[in-house]
């Protein structure tokens, strides 16, 4: 990715960000409020996630689970019994999603690109893969669209956490890698049209 394609990219990621805030900037006020009285705790949740360069920042999200004693895993399936009612339209409406207009408006975030993880994921990155921490996280990429029903696939596993780092995590990689080696203005358009209607990214 070149400066120019940054540079471009970044004027996209504001302009966009800022009129999402201004259309949808209700809707997650009142989102919000809903999910404070479907989990009893803030309506907006908050999680540190590895970022350009590996710097650490804040990713803002409409809360979609309640606290459920015992249940502490970072990975999570459709069955999992911490989502709210609420919460899973939330999250299958991808409104759950729309706080991130404020990640992507600070910089910390863009439109498009590899999903932020936790600690514990982007630190296994090794050799060329490190290339997945040279740009900003996306609200959407290339593994999001492959793997849009990821809680669904896990929900399937035995193991869901041992699936989610053994298998879906290095083809995340792969999908990640090549976004990045082969980006493209258009392969954005061409992602955030399949996130919104549909459809799978082959590489």
């Amino acid at each position: 990715m070149t400066k120019f394609d940054k540079l471009i990219k970044r004027i996209f990621d504001l302009l966009v960000s800022l009129i999402g805030l201004i259309l949808f900037g209700w809707l997650i006020v009142v989102s919000a409020i809903i999910a404070r009285i479907d989990t009893g705790l803030s309506g907006f949740f908050k999680q540190i996630r590895v970022g350009q360069n590996g710097k650490l920042f804040k990713i803002y999200k409409i809360r979609s689970m309640k606290n459920v004693n015992g249940v502490i895993t970072t990975v999570s399936t459709n069955m999992d019994p911490r989502i709210t009612k609420f919460g899973a339209f939330c999250r299958k409406t991808k409104i759950d999603e729309l706080p991130q207009l404020i990640n992507v408006l600070k910089g910390e975030m863009s439109f498009v690109g590899p999903r932020p993880d936790v600690p514990g994921f982007a630190d296994m990155l090794k050799g060329e893969n490190k290339i997945i921490l040279t740009i900003k996280p996306g609200i959407t990429g290339p593994a999001s669209v492959y793997f849009k029903n990821e809680e669904e696939i896990l929900s399937k596993q035995k193991h869901p956490e041992q699936y989610s780092r053994e298998v879906i995590w290095p083809e995340k990689v792969r999908l990640n890698k090549y976004y990045i080696e082969h980006y493209s203005l258009w392969l954005d358009f061409k992602i955030l049209f399949k996130t919104v209607f549909g459809g799978t990214v082959s590489v």
